[in-house]
């Protein structure tokens, strides 16, 4: 076991002490606190041009009735159809939103324009258009619009989860972004340094550093402090992001309250509480709300598990990969195979198990070895029996075991195996052979 440490250390400390390493683990947390935020200012923000439209309506139903916004500008023009478009084409940044006379036979409507509209542009004029065409049938009906959208109700559903504790919110949308990060960061590591692993055995292999390390270690040994070294180099990244993450959060949430409680104090005595409000809906405010509602500890933990169990299953195939094959070049035709399970079940995740994560499918993907790490990552911040949990969490052990016994037996020979085009009939050879 001395030696496997030996290994172990080795690894560890050769990839720790990169300044890559080093300048990804303290850069990532603070670009990723920087992109939410600037999604969430942009987003907020939008377009603020407004992208003006000349209105030729042959027919006069939408006369003056299509409302101006903060995205949309309406000018009614009259005249020749081509002389309009002709306009237009000068103009270069402008639409023509063209409604034909024989409208109400054949609902011709066209957006004519140098650039192509965007499909949220489209949508707004077409929702403009529909509402314009309803309120005149109504009309038409002798229903009085008034009255029939005063009758509107707005339906609100709070979610609540019965606890030993009693009733909890349930915050449905942040239990949605933890199961989906998790499931991410798990699915991203996995390649990352299972890929990892692959090229360094592939490097030790093509530089015959690795004939005199088995001179003196057993390749399995070898195998195994190379697994447990990378893996725990991606642990120590993890543990370091989540950390730098927290205090960034923590830091940027206090700047944001301080700065809306420094504009509540500048404002008159009567307008506190229209501000007090505003900044109680706020959308950050609200999602670090919804944030409390889930049991972080528990995530976390299991997060850690499910991400070492998946990460030494998988990377011992990817050992077994990279002993096969003499440069990277070769690894696509065995990398399918295994990368296939962890693509099938996050597109499932996001598809199927989010929508419905105690069914039979969500079950049995959080069940089997090869996709549970995925798929059991989304299920828990929804809540997973304490049963499912374990039986999971002990067939994916037992399958790191057999995995790693498996790869073992293909990389004792595929070290030391050159020149030569390796096949899936090859591989099942060398797992038969004796020690």
């Amino acid at each position: 076991m001395n030696k496997v440490f030996l290994i172990i250390q080795r690894e560890y400390l050769s990839r720790v002490k990169k300044k890559s390493f080093l300048i990804l683990t303290f850069l990532v947390p603070s670009l990723f606190i920087g992109m939410m935020f600037l999604v969430g200012y942009l987003t907020v923000k939008g377009d603020d041009t407004a992208k003006k439209f000349k209105v030729l309506d042959e027919t006069g139903i939408f006369e003056n009735q299509l409302k101006n916004t903060e995205n949309l500008n309406f000018t009614y023009v009259k005249g020749d159809y081509e002389e309009v478009k002709k306009e237009v084409r000068k103009e270069k940044e402008g639409f023509l939103l063209f409604i034909a006379a024989d409208y109400a036979t054949s609902g011709k409507t066209e957006i004519i324009s140098e650039k192509k509209p965007g499909i949220a542009l489209v949508r707004d004029v077409e929702s403009q258009m529909e509402t314009i065409l309803r309120n005149k049938k109504l009309v038409d009906a002798g229903i009085d619009t008034a009255i029939l959208n005063s009758s509107k109700a707005n339906v609100s559903i709070s979610a609540k989860q019965l606890t030993e504790e009693g009733e909890k919110d349930a915050s449905i949308g942040a239990t949605f972004i933890v199961g989906f990060l998790s499931a991410f960061l798990i699915y991203l590591s996995l390649f990352i340094y299972g890929t990892q692993v692959m090229r360094g055995v592939i490097e030790e292999k093509t530089s015959r550093i690795i004939e005199v390390i088995v001179s003196s270690v057993k390749p399995f040994q070898l195998m195994l402090g190379k697994i447990l070294g990378i893996g725990a180099v991606g642990l120590t990244q993890f543990l370091l992001w989540i950390i730098l993450s927290t205090g960034l959060s923590t830091l940027a949430a206090g700047y944001f309250t301080s700065s809306k409680s420094a504009q509540i104090e500048g404002v008159s005595k009567e307008n506190q509480e229209i501000v007090k409000v505003a900044s109680e809906t706020n959308k950050v405010e609200a999602f670090l709300k919804a944030a409390d509602t889930i049991n972080f500890p528990y995530i976390l933990s299991t997060f850690g598990f499910y991400f070492l169990g998946g990460y030494l299953l998988y990377s011992a195939l990817f050992a077994a990969v990279g002993s096969a094959v003499d440069s990277e070049t070769e690894t696509q035709q065995f990398m399918l195979p295994i990368t296939l399970p962890l693509i099938f079940t996050f597109i499932l995740g996001m598809n199927v198990i989010v929508n419905n994560p105690d069914s039979s499918l969500s079950f049995w993907l959080s069940i089997i070895p090869l996709t549970s790490p995925i798929a059991m990552m989304i299920r828990i911040p929804f809540g997973v029996p304490g049963w499912q949990l374990a039986l999971s969490m002990v067939l994916l052990v037992a399958g790191f075991i057999f995995t790693t016994w498996v790869a073992s037996r293909i990389y004792r020979v595929g070290i030391l195996m050159y020149g030569k085009k390796i096949t899936y009939k090859e591989l099942a050879k060398w797992f038969s052979y004796k020690e």
